[in-house]
């Protein structure tokens, strides 16, 4: 999927305002990022000349203050796109989102696993001086679906926008760190809170649970701002629980308190204390206690002889949980390419498993390629295929005798002859495109399978000869590194 954010860019003052601005324009395309500047392009402007274009157009229209312009940035998932179809899709979403109105400079980075866009633009429209403003909601009304139709007609994977904004950005930011291999919180917070909920018998009694497990709080009784919030250990900032879902905003963990307090239980307990049945209860999901279980863990937890302890303290343990992680991957590319023997052999095994990645990933490439140019030789008849399908109501209702669509008819029996011209049928396209679009499906898990392949075999290739230089004596590394200065200077 391709996913998109913006951000703006603000002024450093009368001194030198466009500072920050100048800064992120250089950032943005520095060679070693962007395949020695080919994947750089402009929009309304002299890319070499970018920064003076949009400073002078804010001095035309007496706007060089406050906001100097706006960053986007269009993550793609790795693996799923290239970088030259990447820049295509940036080229085409910045002249459709910001058409003929702001300077724009675009370029893509290629230089991480995951290849991602930028479009920096100016604040101020060079054509009337009206100012950019980016407005609540622009996020999912605009940029996202521009994306998400770019993606489509590239064959790319899109993500659902959904109609709750906080949601929408608490999806992204998981998503982000989630590519990012960062550790995502979402989920341990979430079942210290049903733990704490479980243990309390009242709202000021979870405050404290939770407070005993480490977390810090905010907000609690809305004297500092609208939402419950609060903070597990090791992480940086306060997240607001309304973010986590339906069931842990403040006024959803006051019911559940009292849903899921001993109250409920009263009638289970009468018939356990007076004879043993076999009965159905009610289980929560998350909690596997009864409810003489719950009404005992609360009175040690209300006397103090039960240690409260955070549900959860994977965060401590997060880069131990990647590293383990990579060996397992490592351990079982070694199985499955039945990579066995001495350390010499292990390393000239790995060699050659990654020169054929590489020549794997290129006849993956190429295939992809092909797939593309076919289908794209077949989208004017996909378009007049998709206008067929538009005007097919309107067809039926002419044909019922509504002289209305006359119009549309006539557009109708046009598309139709052209069609007809080239030999296909819309049911035969429809068929064409659904396998364009399971092909580019196969060629892309098929490449994100290689390109894996190829970056473990890297990987362990680089540990071997990490090790081999570590374990050489000092006169050895000297005489390596010489011999490495003097191939750099040749």
């Amino acid at each position: 999927m391709a996913i998109s954010k913006i951000l703006y860019i603000g002024d450093c003052g009368a001194g030198y305002a466009g500072k920050h601005l100048k800064q992120a324009l250089n950032y943005i395309t520095v060679p070693e990022k962007t395949g020695g500047g080919r994947l750089v392009g402009s929009l309304n402007c002299q890319q070499e000349q970018v920064y003076e274009q949009m400073r002078q157009t804010k001095e035309q229209f007496g706007k060089t203050d406050q906001r100097q312009g706006y960053h986007l940035i269009i993550s793609f998932v790795e693996g799923e796109v290239d970088a030259d179809t990447a820049f295509e899709v940036i080229g085409k979403f910045a002249k459709e989102y910001l058409g003929k109105d702001y300077e724009a400079l675009y370029a893509v980075h290629d230089n991480t696993d995951h290849i991602h866009g930028h479009i920096i633009f100016n604040s101020v429209s060079f054509r009337d001086g009206r100012k950019y403003r980016y407005k609540k909601g622009d996020w999912a009304k605009e940029i996202q679906p521009i994306t998400n139709r770019l993606c489509e007609e590239y064959g790319l994977s899109t993500i659902e926008i959904s109609e709750d904004r906080a949601k929408k950005s608490e999806n992204y930011k998981e998503w982000n760190d989630f590519r990012d291999g960062k550790f995502v919180w979402a989920d341990m917070i979430k079942r210290d809170i049903d733990a704490a909920i479980i243990q309390s018998a009242t709202y000021e009694s979870f405050l404290s649970v939770l407070s005993e497990m480490g977390y810090g709080i905010k907000n609690a009784y809305r004297t500092e701002g609208k939402y419950l919030a609060i903070k597990p250990m090791g992480m940086s900032r306060f997240r607001r629980c309304k973010s986590l879902g339906e069931n842990y905003t403040e006024e959803r963990i006051r019911e559940r308190i009292v849903q899921e307090s001993l109250s409920s239980y009263k009638k289970i307990q009468a018939v356990q204390e007076t004879r043993i049945v076999r009965c159905r209860v009610k289980r929560y999901k998350r909690a596997k206690m009864s409810g003489i279980q719950k009404r005992y863990f609360a009175r040690l937890y209300k006397t103090g002889l039960l240690k409260k302890r955070p549900y959860s303290k994977a965060w401590q343990y997060r880069d131990d949980i990647r590293k383990m992680q990579k060996l397992q991957e490592d351990y079982l590319f070694l199985v499955r390419h039945n990579v066995t023997g001495d350390k010499g052999q292990t390393e000239n095994a790995i060699k050659e498993l990654h020169l054929q990645m590489a020549g794997r990933k290129k006849e993956t490439s190429r295939e992809k390629s092909r797939i593309f140019k076919e289908r794209a030789r077949m989208k004017p008849l996909f378009d007049i295929a998709d206008q067929l399908e538009e005007l097919k109501k309107c067809e039926n209702c002419f044909q019922r005798g509504e002289n209305v669509f006359e119009k549309e008819h006539e557009e109708y029996v046009k598309l139709s002859a052209r069609l007809a011209k080239e030999g296909y049928t819309a049911g035969q396209l429809a068929e064409f495109k659904e396998h364009y679009r399971s092909e580019i499906a196969r060629i892309r898990e098929k490449e994100k399978a290689v390109a894996k392949e190829e970056r473990i075999a890297a990987r362990i290739l680089a540990e071997i000869t990490a090790g081999e230089r570590a374990g050489k004596p000092e006169p050895e590394k000297k005489q390596e590194k010489e011999r490495e200065r003097k191939e750099k200077s040749r």
